[in-house]
């Protein structure tokens, strides 16, 4: 295994307050231009990238531990992805596959058949994000069923188009106000282990989900049932041992299209090239993006050939989709995840996060740590409950930003706080950013 290549300091320098004066100009220019409704957590303007280090336009070096929100888990400029793009776009930027097709769009549909989940045919329909995945995974599910009706877990986030709206649970921001929403979706109850009014298996967490979706809808009439393996925005979620091969062994039996969501958790995030590859599941379709294209937009539906191929010539696809300069991007991006062994730097990470940070669960309001490799999150609740607080984890997230520490916050309630780092980030640069947290949960 090979070492990650950096071409910035791994430090974390602060030269001026968080926003500096060049972060402040541009805010002003944001503010004349840039819709309100498209917001940022962090202040500053960023100017460079790379590693598990952000630097701004005014000099400051703070550590990332959202990663553009899995998106450069090889690092934001990692020199595979980098050499790739620049011979690329020097070719052509683009043609579009619709029209006249190149290798590229075919060597990642290669690399998707290779490296998910299932021995058996598979094809993929490569698209510009993750949402624009989903709604192309719904679209194929229902043509090759011939039924309308989506089942879809609760606490899920799918994205922010009208179907995805509709398959997201979170009403703030991602809702509200922009219904109507499209028909035909119905939310079942999943596993969220820390919040089971009893302890209850897998095995059952997802017989009650298949109970509801029985009684309230019919199998007969579902066309798919989506699932994160691990929950992203809802909270790192992890389901119980047994719930999702109690699903899938429910979707197969009764002619269900199996859609597993690893957009967030897919290629590497969760110490293994997919969560899925924990509970043993091979899905009939997986929808992935974010680290797929090493950071520039490019997102697939891969799945069971003869599901794939059931959508007419022409129903598939997109102007941009499988671009050729994100093909190359996403070329380099698996070539550096298999050379640097990122799921075992995946792990690396999850076990310095438990080190860290199991010791506080129980105690001064956290509630809950969880997840899988670089993708862990931090449940607070008010002392002595399990009520959400989401006013201390949003204190906490500001305290860090301002230590120079970038961290997101997520759940259904805004009460968990994720580390979503590069999974190239130094190990000492990890653990002083880990302290700072632990200091700032005293605090």
């Amino acid at each position: 295994m090979s070492e990650p290549i950096y071409h910035l300091p791994q430090e974390r320098r602060l030269v001026t307050e968080l926003p500096g004066p060049r972060s402040r100009e541009l805010a002003v220019r944001r503010d004349a231009v840039v819709a309100r409704g498209v917001s940022s957590s962090s202040p500053f303007y960023v100017k460079e990238a790379d590693g598990g280090v952000l630097v701004d336009a005014d000099g400051n070096s703070v550590i990332d531990l959202g990663a553009g929100i899995a998106v450069t888990s090889v690092g934001a400029s990692a020199p595979k992805v980098v050499a790739n793009v620049q011979e690329a776009v020097a070719r052509f930027t683009h043609t579009s596959f619709a029209t006249t097709p190149y290798e590229g769009y075919i060597e990642v549909c290669e690399k998707l058949a290779e490296l998910t989940p299932g021995d058996f045919p598979k094809k993929s329909v490569l698209v510009n994000s993750g949402a624009e995945a989903v709604e192309n995974a719904v679209k194929i599910a229902r043509h090759y069923t011939g039924r309308a009706a989506v089942a879809v877990a609760e606490n899920a986030f799918h994205g922010r188009t009208n179907l995805t709206m509709a398959l997201t649970s979170k009403a703030m921001p991602y809702k509200a106000g922009f219904g109507p929403f499209a028909p035909e979706i119905y939310h079942f109850p999943s596993s969220y282990p820390y919040r089971e009014p009893a302890p209850i298996s897998g095995e059952d967490a997802a017989k009650r989900a298949i109970d509801y979706l029985e009684t309230t809808v019919g199998f007969d009439k579902l066309a798919c049932l989506l699932q994160e393996p691990i929950q992203g925005e809802g909270g790192f979620i992890v389901p119980a041992p047994g719930y999702l091969e109690t699903l899938q062994a429910w979707c197969r039996a009764n002619g269900i299209v199996f859609i597993l969501d690893e957009i967030q958790c897919g290629f590497c995030r969760s110490g293994r090239w997919f969560a899925s590859e924990y509970d043993g599941v091979e899905p009939d379709l997986i929808t992935t993006a974010k680290a797929l294209g090493g950071g520039l937009p490019l997102a697939a539906v891969t799945g069971r050939a003869e599901i794939v191929d059931s959508a007419q010539a022409g129903g598939l696809g997109g102007t941009y989709g499988g671009n050729p300069v994100s093909c190359a991007a996403s070329l380099g991006a698996i070539e550096t995840m298999k050379e640097w062994d990122l799921p075992a730097r995946a792990r690396a990470i999850e076990a310095a996060i438990r080190a860290k940070v199991e010791p506080l669960v129980g105690h001064n309001g956290v509630g809950d740590l969880r997840g899988r490799g670089a993708m862990m999150a931090v449940e607070f609740v008010e002392p002595g409950s399990t009520k959400p607080d989401s006013a201390r984890a949003g204190r906490i997230a500001k305290a860090l930003l301002a230590e120079g520490v970038v961290v997101l916050t997520c759940g259904i309630h805004g009460n968990c706080i994720r580390f979503l780092p590069s999974l190239t980030i130094p190990a000492a640069l990890l653990d002083e950013a880990l302290d700072l947290f632990v200091q700032a949960v005293a605090a």
